[in-house]
């Protein structure tokens, strides 16, 4: 059954944002970027040129765009720097030294690497000899790096010490369609894949996604200043600071890991522009009222999507900071029912399928779950509930899939689990994500929603259930607002066991990042799941709301 608007979105504030679309519509009133006939939605704006040479690689791209850009890479803590006219050549330089130590097109390396000011050069100089970059987090244990790169049949790896020109005409052809790089990712079933992405998907996310946002600002992308807080081995790290900022001269700050103290120095020294996870609506709200004169602006990407699909901009014509965005150029969208898969029009809460030349080849070595995510029509099933409203603007609600996600880190469910189980006292175990950030979002849409009023809709509905969203929120809180979700284990344990929570909190914590540690055990029995013996997550968190009274 196709949910409507009103049943799960927000009102998004329609009245600052109808010069968009609402001028010019079809006979039928449907936007004219949405086809009633097709069910498809294009982007509102016009589409971009994409470099048509077969043989253009994403290196060769982004050095050959002219710009007045003087500083490339600082690093924070040094303030050491490498300029735009010493970057190409150190690139060059390094892929002259991995050509002389045997590598070639083709080649697989690993970067375990934090952010650095040589992040860049490494993963440029490989993609110039036809190459094939991963990245991990460096903070990854053993058993997770083996486990993601045994398919990958890795030829070197650069990384540090804590974690363990001349002969440029070397390079071989290199096509579009040629693999640059393999990006890690929870897919969107849940279990971590590996994202398979060409030349041309960055050649396209770097027109598409960061030379496009910059043409709508006054200021060129040389007079920017950018701080790299994201880690350059995530896919949105990756766009902004390896590939798309560097094409169009700005500088980039690069600090090693986060510290919110240094980062506000950095920030007051640098003047710097800031990107970062997606914010609460009350965070929003703060910040809009306490720093009205910097732009904050939400969007939405995969990494099977190169990270291109929305941006929401900051310009006084286009700010909508309730919405994640409109549709990029050169992207078309489906809202799909996901009962009967009939395609919704504006107002209706569907999920999203997305298709342009920024989506992925596919997984590596796994045909079946690239056939499931990207159908015969090359329409990538992202696995994320959305509704667009009449501008053309796109809102997010839930997500198919359960992963949790904690401080802009992605971590599956069934890593964790896989962890939980092998454990000699466990006899099952299951993981869900909980937290003041979901929560709050989906009040905020709800209340939004009501104080829409539609006319189906009793305004005594908006006094009841508003409170009562909010006792749900302060029930499930568990950890802190900036955290967003926690990983919260559910066990069962084998009769006679005197396993504790402390115990497996730290036998969990042994064998996987920071990051993705247990914040919480809940002693269970059974484990919630369907006839099929899939688990119930929104049972485990009905559990966890039973322990919180």
């Amino acid at each position: 059954m196709a949910t409507p608007l009103n049943a799960c979105a927000s009102s998004q504030n329609q009245a600052t944002n109808t010069q968009r679309a609402s001028d010019n519509t079809h006979p039928n009133g449907h936007p004219h970027w949405f086809s009633p006939e097709t069910g498809i939605y294009s982007s509102t704006y016009p589409s971009l040129p994409i470099p048509s040479d077969p043989h253009l690689d994403i290196v060769s791209f982004i050095f050959s765009k002219n710009h007045n850009g003087v500083s490339a890479l600082t690093d924070y803590s040094s303030g050491f720097s490498i300029s735009y006219s010493q970057l190409h050549p150190l690139v060059k330089s390094m892929a002259s030294g991995l050509h002389q130590m045997g590598f070639s097109q083709g080649d697989v390396i690993l970067l375990l690497l934090p952010n650095s000011i040589y992040f860049p050069v490494i993963f440029l100089a490989v993609l110039s000899l036809g190459g094939i970059a991963t990245t991990m987090n460096p903070l990854s244990s053993l058993t997770e790096i083996r486990k993601q790169t045994v398919g990958c049949s890795l030829s070197l790896a650069f990384t540090v010490p804590e974690t363990s020109g001349e002969t440029w005409s070397i390079r071989p052809v290199i096509n579009q369609h040629d693999v640059a790089a393999i990006m890690y990712s929870s897919g969107t079933t849940g279990s971590t894949k590996a994202v398979v992405l060409t030349h041309g998907n960055f050649i396209a996310m770097v027109e598409t996604f960061v030379r496009f946002e910059a043409s709508l600002y006054e200021n060129s992308g040389s007079e920017n200043v950018y701080l790299a807080v994201l880690p350059m081995f995530h896919i949105y790290g990756l766009s902004l600071f390896v590939t798309g900022l560097i094409s169009l001269g700005s500088a980039i700050v690069v600090m090693r890991k986060f510290d919110a103290n240094e980062m506000v120095k950095a920030i007051d020294r640098y003047r710097v522009c800031c990107g970062a996870a997606p914010l609460t609506q009350k965070s929003i709200q703060e910040f809009v009222q306490t720093l009205s004169h910097v732009d904050l602006i939400q969007g939405y990407g995969m990494t099977e999507s190169t990270a291109v699909g929305t941006r929401g901009f900051n310009t006084k014509k286009l700010r909508n900071y309730s919405s994640i965005g409109l549709l990029a150029p050169n992207m078309r969208a489906k809202v799909v029912d996901l009962s009967s898969g009939s395609l919704l029009p504006p107002g209706n809460c569907g999920e999203l399928w997305l298709q342009g030349p920024g989506i992925m080849k596919g997984y590596l070595n796994d045909e079946e779950a690239t056939i499931s995510t990207i159908d015969k029509e090359g329409w990538l099933h992202t696995g994320d509930i959305v509704s667009f409203d009449q501008d053309g603007y796109l809102y997010m609600f839930s997500r198919i899939k359960e992963i949790i996600k904690y401080k802009g880190f992605q971590i599956a469910p069934v890593d964790l689990e896989s962890i939980l189980i092998s454990h000699p006292e466990i006899s099952d175990a299951a993981v869900a994500g909980t937290g003041k950030q979901i929560h709050e979002q989906i009040c905020y849409n709800l209340t939004e929603m009501w104080s829409w009023s539609p006319p189906e809709i009793d305004n005594s509905v908006v006094e009841l259930r508003y409170p009562v969203c909010r006792s749900l929120l302060s029930i499930y809180r568990v950890g802190d607002e900036e955290a967003g979700e926690v990983p919260v284990a559910f066990v069962v344990k084998r009769p006679g066991s005197a396993l504790s929570q402390a115990a497996i909190i730290n036998y969990v914590e042994k064998q996987v990042a920071p990051y993705k540690k247990v914040r919480k055990v809940i002693f269970t029995h059974p484990i919630p799941k369907s006839a099929a013996g899939k688990i119930l997550r929104r049972e485990l968190k009905h559990l966890f709301m039973i322990s919180r009274i």
